[in-house]
């Protein structure tokens, strides 16, 4: 099984130095530094948690190869043309890639560390689906909501529709109403920064992993009948 002992005391700083620094040669000078503080912990970090979810059957996955998103930032379509991202990011699910939904996702950066666990990004019939069945299986939903939160993870809603969607004007719960102006269905586990540089940090990812399993299931039997649909 791969290791992880944590990010070194050089990783944070190196982030924090990068935001200052949004610079081609001065990355170029120090790309080894990131690729042996940053790049490679998180590879670690991302093939033992992978190597621990098979070992207790959460059917997650990833690899150093395949779950790492670049330091590099898609300038296409942005005003802020900063070259560099100035967080270590990963994410985790069934098919090893970062194409499929239903994941575990760890996020390091000096300004705020978390991991993150659900839904994200649904496309429309794949959102409209979630929200059918949070419907149909409203108990279900909110026993899955409640054990999570009791487990300290928190469902994210900072980013709630101001409106009900279409479609929904008729449901009368508070709490359903809230959950279908979702456009993310995403659980939150905040980090401190003291954790990022210890085994820690695998045990939480593990952890949250573990428990949120009941409520990807639940995603996914609403997303995957959608998955070999082809394209109209």
């Amino acid at each position: 099984m791969t290791a992880f002992s944590g990010f070194g005391d050089k990783a944070l700083p190196f982030l924090k130095a990068l935001g200052f620094h949004q610079d081609r040669d001065w990355f170029a000078e120090n790309k080894a530094l990131y690729e042996t503080e940053v790049k490679g912990p998180l590879g670690d970090l991302v093939e033992a948690v992978s190597d621990r979810f098979e070992a207790e059957d959460v059917p997650l996955r990833g690899s150093r190869k395949t779950s790492l998103y670049r330091v590099y930032r898609d300038v296409r379509f942005s005003k802020n043309k900063d070259p560099y991202n100035t967080h270590a990011s990963a994410l985790m699910t069934r098919s090893g890639t970062k194409k499929d939904n239903g994941f575990v996702y760890v996020h390091i950066a000096n300004e705020r560390s978390f991991i993150a666990s659900g839904f994200y990004g649904l496309d429309g019939p794949q959102l409209r689906a979630f929200r059918d069945l949070i419907v149909r299986e409203s108990a279900t939903m909110r026993g899955l909501v409640r054990d999570l939160e009791k487990k300290g993870f928190a469902l994210d809603m900072s980013e709630a529709l101001k409106r009900m969607p279409r479609g929904f004007d008729d449901v009368a719960d508070d709490d359903v109403n809230g959950w279908l102006r979702l456009k993310h269905f995403t659980f939150i586990d905040e980090i401190d920064n003291e954790i990022v540089t210890t085994p820690k940090l695998a045990d939480r990812m593990v952890r949250l992993g573990r428990l949120s399993v009941p409520f990807l299931d639940f995603g996914w039997r609403a997303i995957d009948p959608l998955r070999d649909e082809p394209a109209s």
